[in-house]
């Protein structure tokens, strides 16, 4: 997956026709971490290890840098390398019966995949701190309640929530979505007064590049639906 995933975010990236990008995983989990067998040489050669996050690293930085949203449809069991794929994901929806933590401090190992930096960014310190400490799991009702998700749904709603979720990004232009995500996830670090002079040179950007950037307000002034690239 760590050698696959790559070439998958590329093409994404690539298409213009595409407006979203929905992670899930197969059979009962979504994501339980990295390999068994990987891990047990992983802690035999820190160096193999340091490499295997570095990837991992990598992957998720392009996962939260792709120019569409990204949707975690988290059907299952999720743990650990699998808590972080969630976080570096835009947006998530759960379902209900899922079952979701670090995990990592169960096993005596810190996170290594970027928990300890972007959980305390997405649902705030305290939390954060609660969930990687304790390693406690929270069901999907409470992965909501904590803003790890969107909304939790009954799992047979999974697939149906986040087709209703993504339909509407089908209805954006791609260039106005990368723009509007590149400007928040720039800006998340910034002292306000800097991150909204970022805004304004994102939004300047996007306007003289994108040739169908006044696309919506004409299509609105004549009455018609816009159309998109």
């Amino acid at each position: 997956m760590l050698a696959a995933l790559p070439g998958a975010l590329r093409r994404v990236r690539e298409d213009p026709d595409v407006k979203a990008l929905a992670v899930s995983g197969a059979g009962d989990a979504f994501c339980i971490g990295l390999d068994i067998g990987l891990l047990g040489r992983a802690f035999d050669e820190p160096a193999y290890f340091k490499d295997v996050l570095e990837r991992l690293k990598r992957i998720l930085a392009d996962l939260e840098s792709l120019p569409v949203p990204v949707v975690a449809a988290v059907n299952g069991l999720t743990r650990a390398g699998g808590f972080e794929l969630v976080l570096a994901c835009d947006l998530a929806i759960i379902a209900a019966e899922a079952r979701i933590a670090d995990h990592h401090l169960a096993f005596g190992i810190m996170p290594g995949g970027g928990a300890t930096q972007r959980a305390p960014r997405k649902i705030g310190d305290q939390r954060a701190r609660e969930l990687l400490f304790t390693a406690r799991w929270l069901t999907g009702d409470e992965a909501a309640e904590y803003g790890l998700a969107v909304r939790a749904v009954p799992l047979s709603r999974l697939g149906d929530a986040v087709e209703d979720l993504v339909a509407t990004f089908r209805l954006r232009s791609r260039t106005a979505l990368a723009a509007t995500k590149a400007a928040m996830n720039e800006g998340a670090s910034l002292p306000l007064p800097r991150a909204l002079d970022l805004e304004t040179e994102v939004f300047m950007r996007y306007l003289t590049s994108d040739p169908q950037a006044a696309e919506g307000f004409r299509a609105y002034e004549a009455g018609r639906d816009p159309v998109w690239p």
